[in-house]
């Protein structure tokens, strides 16, 4: 009787195994056609997510890249959306600072003798009134103050303490810095398309600062040296630092032309040969083909390749560029 339910137990368990492995083997092929199916493209490659991801550019991993929203900020990334603009006629020139006529004083002893105290140095701001000197008269043997006639700067001072000054003798230079001329010199037929009026972008030489303003006048005449036109604009000083003298950059925009789509020049770069933009979609950078039509010194008008509103890479695009060429390569591994 034992020895009877052994073999028929064993039967059992063997027919078991049996039937389990052909279901494992069928199971397990049908998890490698879904696989295929679903996992996999054209081309043997897992999908990273086990979706199929096309945007019209070929190969998902060469030109598209995800970052995390806290590491693009960090990393200075920013965005902004695609739209109208305008696109200017400019005209590169090189200008010089200078104190606006009219802004600018001396400053004289009023009766000769020593000069008993000074209290103004060179590149003080005075105000108007106030102290700058005092001199022993040699008439009366009082001493008198020398004072600000205008709120400024001090350009120059040519006293000395103890010195002795003669009656009128030029003391200080003072002028209101506030707002400086700057002077652009134009060149041959280019005078003749500068009119007043016409936006003009002035560049800082030492550390590329630009500040805007508007062409004020053209002045008749040549300048002798350079045989050039000049063209003059008032230009803010709010922080001090665009200092008489100093040579300068400008632009000067002749003509505003208007188009339907721009996007900043830094925002372009090149990408396997074809000049591309990079928009962003949630955490997903994507390469944009476009085609360009005209351009200035910081928009560029895009005729094919983008739609308004859409959300281009506008600084640090590099940056974009760089992690889509690290992807395709390790891609390729």
């Amino acid at each position: 009787m034992n020895r009877c339910l052994s073999g028929t137990l064993l039967l059992v368990l063997l027919l078991s195994a049996c039937g389990h492995g052909a279901d494992d083997a069928d199971h397990d092929h049908g998890k490698e056609e879904a696989g295929h199916a679903h996992g996999e493209d054209d081309h043997g490659g897992r999908a990273e997510d086990g979706h199929a991801h096309d945007d019209g550019h070929g190969d998902e991993h060469a030109d598209r890249t995800v970052i995390a929203a806290d590491i693009a900020d960090a990393s200075g990334i920013r965005v902004a959306p695609a739209g109208p603009g305008t696109i200017a006629d400019e005209h590169e020139v090189q200008g010089l600072l200078t104190p606006i006529e009219g802004r600018a004083a001396q400053v004289a002893a009023r009766y000769p003798g020593p000069v008993r105290s000074l209290s103004a140095h060179l590149g003080d701001r005075v105000r108007a009134g106030q102290t700058l000197a005092t001199v022993e008269s040699n008439l009366s043997l009082t001493t008198y103050a020398i004072a600000a006639p205008i709120a400024g700067t001090v350009l120059a001072r040519h006293a000395s303490l103890g010195s002795v000054v003669a009656e009128g003798a030029p003391l200080f230079e003072i002028a209101d810095l506030s707002e400086l001329w700057v002077d652009l010199h134009i060149f041959g037929a280019d005078a003749g398309h500068i009119v007043p009026g016409v936006p003009v972008t002035v560049t800082r030489l030492s550390d590329g600062v630009t500040a805007r303003t508007t062409l004020e006048r053209v002045l008749p005449g040549t300048a002798t040296a350079s045989q050039s036109t000049v063209a003059r604009a008032v230009l803010a000083n709010d922080d001090g630092l665009w200092r008489p003298g100093s040579a300068v950059k400008a632009r000067i925009a002749v003509e505003q032309t208007p188009a339907a789509l721009v996007v900043p020049v830094a925002a372009l770069q090149t990408l396997e040969g074809r000049e591309v933009v990079f928009v962003r979609r949630g955490d997903t950078y994507t390469a944009h083909p476009v085609a360009l039509g005209k351009r200035d010194a910081r928009y560029v008008e895009v005729l094919d390749g983008l739609e308004a509103g859409d959300a281009v890479v506008v600084e640090q695009s590099y940056l974009i560029k760089a992690d889509i060429g690290k992807a395709g390569a390790a891609h390729e591994h």
